[in-house]
């Protein structure tokens, strides 16, 4: 008598689909720069953990988790960086005397170096504030670029300005969303000293000129739409108990409040 034979079912395994990332903004139109960050050299692990600070600073478009071998040169990273559509790489060694940063655009330069003179990580100015800001959605879109004290028409420093203008997303304030705006990278050159100050600031949209229940109302609640009434007493009348008094102001100004949460370095163009 024949036997069958029992066949094993396989299991159907969905392949996962990795999101890539857009090369060209949808808005603008302009090509997006990326990045790369990595090391060259033997590192301490401070300036490991400034490089890591360093690649979160860069998102959503640089490899956070690029890795590194002894045995790579800066002929591979630029073979990989053609394809995969990179522009920058932002480059961190140690000599004897001080680390040094290098930003260097891709394929063909220029490259700036600069000497860093002093620096803080992320973790330890976390660590320093009572209630460090630091959101789920904080690196969900790139920083803002501010560029301070650059105008003094010097020829390295015009270079400087172009560098890191172009190492950032560009923006459309027509249509940009302020939703999308929680970080700033401030760059402040010090005519005296002649360094540069690379600061990391995380922002947020707070109301002011208001009382303390107001400003607390808004952050929490949806601002009202006030459009089909007559006057805010008949908003105060209908929708908020009558055991609360609010003053409710019509023109509210909105101002940036900076909390320093992440990188700080002080660095010198050389």
């Amino acid at each position: 008598m024949a036997r069958f034979r029992n066949k094993k079912r396989k299991d159907f395994v969905k392949p996962v689909v990795k999101k890539q990332q857009p090369s060209v903004d949808h808005i603008t139109g302009d090509k997006i720069p990326k990045s790369f960050v990595f090391s060259r050299g033997k590192m301490p692990g401070s300036l490991r953990q400034l490089q890591m600070d360093l690649r979160k600073l860069m998102l959503p478009y640089t490899a956070l988790k690029l890795k590194e071998k002894k045995r790579n040169n800066l002929k591979d990273y630029l073979n990989v960086a053609g394809p995969m559509g990179v522009t920058h790489f932002l480059i961190l060694s140690k000599t004897e005397t001080a680390p040094y940063l290098r930003v260097a655009r891709t394929p063909q330069g220029p490259t700036l170096t600069f000497k860093v003179h002093e620096y803080s990580l992320a973790v330890d100015i976390a660590q320093s504030q009572l209630r460090p800001r630091c959101p789920q959605d904080l690196f969900k879109n790139a920083p803002l670029i501010v560029l301070s004290g650059f105008g003094t028409g010097e020829q390295h420093l015009k270079l400087t300005t172009i560098m890191f203008q172009n190492i950032f997303p560009a923006i459309d304030i027509n249509t940009v969303k302020l939703s999308s705006c929680q970080r700033i990278v401030l760059l402040n050159y010090n005519k005296e000293t002649k360094l540069i100050d690379f600061r990391h600031y995380s922002i947020r949209l707070q109301p002011v000129g208001v009382s303390r229940r107001i400003r607390k109302f808004v952050q929490n609640h949806q601002v009202p739409d006030l459009r089909r009434l007559q006057d805010v007493s008949d908003f105060v009348t209908k929708y908020v108990s009558l055991s609360l008094s609010l003053s409710l102001s019509l023109s509210l100004s909105l101002s940036l409040s900076l909390t320093h949460t992440h990188t700080h370095t002080r660095i010198q163009h050389t």
